[in-house]
This record gives structure tokens, C-alpha cells and sequence, in this order.
């Protein structure tokens, strides 16, 4: 079984060696280990420090691409080199590469197609009580989302089966890590985690500013992939309300006109023709995007073949044995 370790890195000279040191030779269950650098328009050494420290697979960008397009590219150069596995960690030594035997067990032993690492936020120091609060939000509306049970959803220490590779697909440009768990639940792919404790900090996050701005992003992440698979939850919802909504003038209107009320009537009749109108737009877009999700459904499933044909099968697909034709035992 052969395990890609890939690293994405921006400028990480300083803190690439540390990690680099810290990855298991040996894996129980592992034949080969290969380390890839994903080199995202970096402008110091850091492709020269991994070269030192024997690293031969590199994928390179010229500009600054983003995470999820590292991720992306780094999981398409493993794959095309034979992966069986791909584990994902940072440049930035923030996690415990020696925790990486201990992450790909699971898919080893074939109970998961991917592992989460929880790195236990309330334990982390450098994280203020807002930021815990939010991590632990942010985990609740992905669960919820993606029918899973992470306590770290946004963790990016990770381990890939080839074949949950081959079923994913990456859409956004800012971090792959919500939507990918939101994807492979939607799909029912096994995902699990296992407990982790963070290194000590080294720099402040290159993936954004400030906070809001990781929370705006990782949001929109969130709801555009939520509306990938369950669009019909959203309009559903929205028609509802807006026949709720509808009903109340035109419950008002009738009443007036039973009573006799003195007075025009019409303003409720229009307000409520109007919220009715637009529950029944809702409904009609839940129709239409229940209906592109299912050709975008078809499409995925056209895609996989076409990875299984480039990348090979994976050991989810098994041929049985054929029965003799002379077999008379029993059933």
C-alpha cells in the first residue's frame, strides 16, 4: 500500500524542516511513503529545504493559487502516482506528523474512507474563547449539513482513501475542508476522527486576515455546498414561509369583510397575492434546482469513471470469483 504525504506550503523555509523530521519512515500496514511539497508561489527557500531533506515529488505554481487548489492539484499528482492513501498536513508544523501511523489506521483496516484529526480546540491556548466558540459552531452547522459527527470539522490534518478521492470533488477556492465533509457525507462515505494534540503556534494563518473573514468564507463555503446537495431543503423552506407569510393579509381580509369593517380591503388582497406568488416561485426553483442537482449528480458519476479509468480501481471494487461450473455444494 503505497502513502503520499502532501504538504501544502507559501514560504515555509523556517518551519518545513521540523515537519519534515517529525514524518514516520515506517507505518504498520504501509509499504511506501512518498512526501509531496505543493509548492504555492513561494518566494524563499522552501523548495530548496525540501530538497535538502530528500523530498523528490513537488507540484509547483507559479502565483499563489490557494489552498484548495493546492489541495486539489496535490491530490491529482498523488493519485497519478499510484496513491493509495494521501494524508494532508501543514507546512506550518502546526500538526503532529508523528500522529500520521496512528490516521491512516482506520483506512487501513478498511473502517473509513477518511479520518479527521480533532485537535480538541478548547485545549489549544493561542485560541481566544470566541474563536473556541466559533470552531465549535462552525463543526455543529457542518455536522448538520453533512449528516456527520466531527467535533473538528475544520481540521486539515487528514487521511484520504484513494477511493474517497475519486468520489470527491473540489468547487471552491478558499479551503477545502468544509466542503469536503459536507460532500463525502451527502455521498455516505465512512468518515471518522481520532484525537490530536496541536504543536505549538509558529506564525499567524496565511489563509486569511482575521477571523470574520475566515467565517465569511468558510460560511458561503459551507452553504454552497449545502445547496449542491440539498437545494430543495432551502426553496422548500423559503415557499413555506412566504405562504405562511401570505396567509395572514388574506386571513385579514376575510375577516374585515365578514365584520363588515368600513374600509378598502384591497392592500391585504395585493400583499397577499403577492406572498403567494412568491412561495409558488420557490417551489418552482426548488423543482429546477432538484433537477440540476440531479444532472450534476449524473455528471459526478460520469467523472468518476473517468478518474477509475486514469488513477485504476480502487479495493472498493471487488470481483468475485467465478463458481465452478461443476459446484455442488449446497447454498
Amino acid at each position: 500500500m503505497k502513502l503520499f504525504i502532501q504538504i501544502p506550503c507559501l514560504n515555509e523555509e523556517q518551519t518545513l524542516p521540523m515537519v519534515l523530521e517529525t514524518i514516520p519512515k515506517e507505518i504498520p500496514g504501509i509499504d511506501e511513503i512518498h512526501i509531496l511539497v505543493i509548492d504555492d508561489g513561494s518566494t524563499d527557500r522552501t523548495v530548496e529545504v525540501a530538497r535538502e531533506h530528500g523530498v523528490r515529488h513537488f507540484v509547483r505554481h507559479r502565483r499563489n493559487m490557494g489552498l484548495a487548489r493546492s489541495f486539489h492539484d496535490g491530490i491529482e499528482y498523488a493519485l497519478s502516482h499510484g496513491a493509495d492513501i494521501v494524508v494532508n498536513t501543514d507546512g506550518d508544523n502546526q500538526y503532529p506528523q508523528e500522529m500520521i501511523g496512528e490516521l491512516v489506521q482506520p483506512v487501513i483496516r478498511g473502517e473509513a474512507e477518511i479520518v479527521v484529526a480533532d485537535r480538541q480546540t478548547h485545549t489549544i491556548e493561542h485560541f481566544s474563547p470566541f474563536k473556541k466558540a466559533m470552531q465549535r459552531f462552525g463543526s455543529w452547522v457542518v455536522n448538520q449539513a453533512a449528516g456527520t459527527d466531527l467535533p473538528d470539522a475544520a481540521s486539515g490534518f487528514r487521511a484520504y482513501s484513494k477511493y474517497s478521492l475519486i468520489r470527491l470533488n473540489i468547487v471552491t477556492r478558499f479551503s477545502y475542508c468544509m466542503e469536503t465533509i459536507i460532500q463525502a457525507g451527502n455521498k455516505r462515505l465512512a468518515i471518522t476522527s481520532i484525537p490530536v494534540r496541536t504543536n505549538p503556534k509558529t506564525r499567524e494563518s496565511r489563509l486569511f486576515k482575521n477571523i470574520w473573514q475566515h467565517m465569511r468564507e468558510s460560511g458561503l463555503a459551507i452553504l454552497r455546498a449545502y445547496f449542491m446537495y440539498k437545494p430543495y431543503v432551502f426553496f422548500a423552506t423559503l415557499g413555506v414561509l412566504f405562504a405562511v407569510a401570505g396567509a395572514v393579509p388574506f386571513i385579514r381580509y376575510l375577516v374585515l369583510v365578514w365584520m363588515q369593517a368600513p374600509g378598502s380591503y384591497v392592500q391585504s388582497l395585493l400583499l397577499g397575492v403577492l406572498l403567494f406568488v412568491g412561495a409558488l416561485l420557490s417551489f418552482a426553483m426548488g423543482a429546477i434546482a432538484d433537477l440540476t442537482r440531479i444532472t450534476r449528480s449524473l455528471q459526478e458519476d460520469s467523472l468518476e469513471l473517468d478518474k477509475l479509468d486514469r488513477y485504476g480501481h480502487t479495493r472498493n471494487w471487488v470481483t468475485l470469483p467465478a463458481k465452478p461450473e461443476h459446484d455442488t455444494t449446497a447454498a
